[in-house]
């Protein structure tokens, strides 16, 4: 990607967080009393928990900026998860949401830069994983304390896995490896180390935190009323629903096959993904 396409994605992702900034964090009581309506059927009490987290999707997906992907996609993918997770929270257990939601936004942007991956499919062990997401992390932990290149015995033994599976994760990926200290951009005033996620906050990522409130939990709500009432019907008990009816079920309510309802699924996430992104563009 050209700088000229960077910076227009940088206004656009600039504007979003302005928006969602907006949206007031909640209190304990505040989120637990939402919980309990929304476990209780009341739909737009799961929509302000969902609004009210997304500047913690933000933070989490700005950690695997590293892996080259359109950070818009990255940020819809876990909000994704956020959504899942907030159909499986129970408030009786007296964590707070986005404790038990970090999971499930890091398991649904782990999967999507897995299946976005350009080179061979990935992850299909937790070995692999694993490797893919701490390879080079750990490689470059250990050199900069041994000042001196590590062999694949030593990577291994740092992420208990075998020296054969190293080795062949280096393989896979070693056209993607490039040096920390490579020039970037057309002046060569930064270096390609300089793009990777620090564990520190920058003053990019305070602003980032602190600029993240209400456009998306507003587009949330224009996104689902985009869909007809079937659609939404299959969303809402699908993915917030607790329990979620099987596809069996929503077939059997609607007189069609299991396939038919799997297919209409499919289509209303994609539906809901491209109005996200759609909402997005017109930030820009």
């Amino acid at each position: 990607m050209s700088r000229a396409d960077q910076q227009p994605g940088h206004a656009a992702l600039d504007a979003y967080f302005a928006e969602i900034r907006r949206i007031p964090l909640l209190t304990v009581e505040e989120e637990q009393s939402l919980a309990r309506q929304f476990r209780g059927g009341d739909g737009r009490a799961g929509h302000q928990l969902v609004a009210a987290n997304l500047r913690f999707v933000v933070k989490v997906a700005f950690e695997y900026r590293a892996y080259g992907l359109r950070m818009p996609d990255v940020i819809q993918e876990g909000n994704i998860g956020l959504m899942r997770a907030v159909q499986k929270f129970d408030p009786d257990k007296r964590i707070r949401l986005i404790t038990y939601a970090v999971w499930w936004i890091r398991a649904y942007i782990q999967s999507h830069i897995l299946r976005s991956w350009s080179l061979v499919k990935l992850g299909t062990t937790q070995a692999q994983r694993k490797l893919f997401f701490s390879l080079s992390r750990t490689r470059r932990e250990l050199e900069r304390a041994s000042r001196e290149s590590i062999d694949a015995g030593e990577i291994a033994r740092a992420l208990c896995v075998k020296p054969s599976e190293v080795e062949e994760m280096l393989l896979r990926l070693e056209r993607r490896d490039q040096s920390l200290d490579l020039p970037w951009g057309e002046d060569g005033g930064t270096s390609a180390g300089d793009r990777l996620v620090d564990d520190a906050p920058t003053a990019h990522d305070e602003l980032s935190s602190a600029e993240q409130r209400q456009r998306l939990g507003d587009g949330v709500q224009t996104a689902l009323a985009t869909l007809d009432p079937r659609e939404r019907f299959i969303v809402e008990r699908r993915l917030m629903a607790e329990p979620p009816m099987s596809l069996r079920e929503l077939g059997d309510h609607f007189g069609f096959s299991r396939e038919r309802a799997r297919q209409l699924e499919l289509r209303a996430t994609q539906k809901l993904r491209l109005e996200l992104a759609d909402l997005e563009s017109e930030a820009a």
